[in-house]
C-alpha cells in the first residue's frame, strides 16, 4: 500500500519544488495552496504526513494540523515557516507536531525529515493491522500458568497495565520478561501504539546510543544519513528495553535525562526532541549487587525501579510444568501437524523433578526437540536428554538429609545447578556447546548462567 503525503504552501515556487522532490511511485502526493484546501483533502483522504507552511490564507498550518489529527489521528504533521518562533515551536508541538522546520530550509533535511515520518506511520500502520492478533495473544489469560506466583504477577501487571509508570521486570533467563512487557503494552492506554522493543546486551555498547536516540548526518565516521533513534519511534508508545544491566554507565547517565525529561540530543544534533514514551526496562541481574560493584547508577535504578515486577523461576513454580508441556505441544501440532497425546507418567514424573535452569525457554525448546526427533506417539522417559531423566524419589532422597531438620529449598536448588553445570562441563571437557547440549540448553542460555553463578573460567577451553 503506498504513503500518502499532503504537502500545503501558498507559495507556488516552493510548491512546485516539493512536489518535483517527493515525487515517487512509493508516494501517493497531494498538494493544497491553502490551508482550506488541505483541510478538504484530508476529509476526502486518507493522509499518512502533512507537510504545511504555518503562515497561509484563510486557515493556517496550525488549524490545518489540528484539524488533521482530528480526523486522522494517527497522521504526522511536520510545519515549514519562515518565522520562527520559539513560542510557536512549543505550540506546534504541543498540538501534536512531528517536527518543525524553518525557511529556507535545504532539501535532504526536508526529505529526511518526512521519510522519518513516513517510515514511523508505515510502522504504526503494521502495528495497527497485527493489533487485534498482538491483544488476543498477550492477554492476561494466554501467559500459561496457574500456580499462585505466577498468579500473582499476573495480578499485579494487570493493576500497572493502564498506567503510565516506569516498569521494572525482574527475573531469570528464559523467565517470560518480554512476554510480560508486552503484556503490560498491549492492556495499556497505548496499545493502539507501537512497542519498540531493545535488547541492550545485543547492540554493541558504541552503537547503543545512536540506536537509542539517533544521530544526525556526520555524526561520526559512516553516518552517512540522518536516523531516527529508538526512542523517537516509540512516541506516544512503549519501548522496553531489555538486559537493562548491559548498559555502560554513560549511556545510563543519559538515560536517566531521558527518563527525568522525556527529552534528548541524537549524537552529535543539538536540537531538543521531545517525546512521550512509557519505559519498560528488564534485567536477569541482581541491579543492588550491580549497584555495589560500580556498575549500575543508583538514582537510574530509583527510577526504573518504579514498579518492579519480578518473574519467579520455573523451579519455583513447578505445578505450571504440565500446563506449559500442554501448550506448547498444541503450538508444534499446529506448525508441524503433528499429533502427540503427551507425557507418559514416568516421564512427567521426571520432568517434574527436573530444576528447569533454563525456566520456560528451556521447556519450549525440550517440545520442539521432542517434536521434530519424534514423529507421533507418546513421549516417553527415554526420549527426554539423560540430563532431565533424573534418578527417581530415591535418588533425591539419598542426595539430601531431610533428617537433620529439613533444607533451604533456593540454597539446595542453587546447589544442584551448580553442580549439573559443572558436572557438563567436566563430561564435556570444557566445550561449552557440547555442555549446553548436554543440559538441553541454548549456547546463550547456558553462557549467561555461568556468568551468574560465577563459573565461567578462563581455563575452560574455547568451543
Amino acid at each position: 500500500m503506498p504513503k500518502t503525503l499532503l504537502i500545503a504552501d501558498d507559495e507556488e515556487l516552493t510548491l512546485s519544488l516539493l512536489r518535483e522532490v517527493f515525487s515517487s511511485p512509493d508516494i501517493r502526493l497531494y498538494t493544497a495552496s491553502s490551508g482550506n484546501e488541505a483541510i478538504s483533502i484530508v476529509d476526502q483522504n486518507e493522509v499518512d504526513v502533512v507537510l504545511t507552511d504555518i503562515m497561509m490564507p484563510g486557515v493556517d498550518g496550525l488549524g490545518v494540523l489540528m484539524h488533521a489529527k482530528k480526523v486522522h489521528p494517527k497522521c504526522e504533521v511536520i510545519l515549514m515557516t519562515a518565522f520562527a518562533t520559539v513560542e510557536s515551536a512549543v505550540e506546534a508541538m504541543k498540538l501534536g507536531a512531528f517536527h518543525y522546520i524553518t525557511k529556507p530550509f535545504k532539501v535532504v533535511a526536508v526529505e529526511n525529515l518526512v521519510g522519518r515520518a513516513l517510515e514511523l506511520t508505515s510502522i504504526r500502520k503494521e502495528n495497527i493491522h497485527l493489533k487485534t492478533h498482538a491483544i488476543r495473544h498477550y492477554t492476561f489469560e494466554n501467559i500459561i500458568g496457574l500456580s499462585e506466583p505466577i498468579r500473582q504477577v499476573l495480578d499485579l501487571v494487570q493493576k500497572v497495565a493502564a498506567t503510565d509508570s516506569t516498569i521494572l521486570v525482574l527475573g531469570e533467563s528464559g523467565t517470560g520478561k518480554e512476554l510480560i512487557a508486552r503484556a503490560i503494552h498491549y492492556n495499556s492506554n497505548r496499545a493502539d501504539r507501537i512497542l519498540v522493543p531493545v535488547n541492550c546486551s545485543a547492540i554493541p555498547a558504541e552503537l547503543l546510543e545512536s540506536e537509542l536516540f539517533g544521530h544526525v548526518k556526520g555524526a561520526y565516521t559512516g553516518a552517512h544519513i540522518e536516523r531516527t533513534g529508538r526512542f523517537e519511534m516509540a512516541n506516544r508508545g512503549t519501548i522496553f528495553l531489555d538486559e537493562i544491566g548491559e548498559m555502560s554507565p554513560p549511556l545510563q547517565a543519559k538515560l536517566l535525562r531521558v527518563l527525568q525529561d522525556q527529552s534528548f540530543i541524537p549524537v552529535g544534533g543539538t536540537k531538543t526532541v521531545n517525546v512521550d514514551v512509557r519505559v519498560v526496562a528488564a534485567t536477569n541481574k541482581e541491579l543492588e549487587k550491580e549497584i555495589a560493584a560500580g556498575r549500575f547508577r543508583q538514582d537510574l535504578f530509583f527510577r526504573l525501579n518504579v514498579i518492579p515486577i519480578l518473574i519467579p523461576p520455573l523451579r519455583d513454580r513447578i505445578e505450571d510444568v504440565p500446563v506449559l508441556l500442554d501448550h506448547f505441544l498444541h503450538k508444534w501440532y499446529h506448525k508441524t501437524g503433528r499429533h502427540h497425546p503427551g507425557f507418559r507418567p514416568e516421564a512427567m514424573d521426571a520432568l517434574m523433578r527436573y530444576s528447569w535452569p533454563g525456566n520456560v525457554r528451556e521447556l519450549e525448546n525440550l517440545v520442539e526437540r521432542l517434536v521434530v526427533l519424534k514423529p507421533e506417539g507418546w513421549f516417553e522417559k527415554g526420549d527426554l536428554p539423560p540430563a532431565m531423566q533424573g534418578g527417581g524419589a530415591a535418588r533425591i532422597d539419598a542426595v539430601f538429609d531431610f533428617d537433620a531438620g529439613g533444607i533451604d529449598f533456593r540454597e539446595t536448588m542453587g546447589a544442584f545447578e551448580d553442580h549439573l553445570l559443572a558436572h557438563a562441563l567436566e563430561l564435556s571437557k570444557g566445550n561449552r556447546n557440547k555442555a549446553a547440549n548436554l543440559l538441553g540448553l541454548k549456547r546463550t542460555t547456558f553462557l549467561e548462567m555461568l556468568k551468574r553463578k560465577n563459573l565461567n573460567r578462563r581455563e575452560l577451553s574455547e568451543p
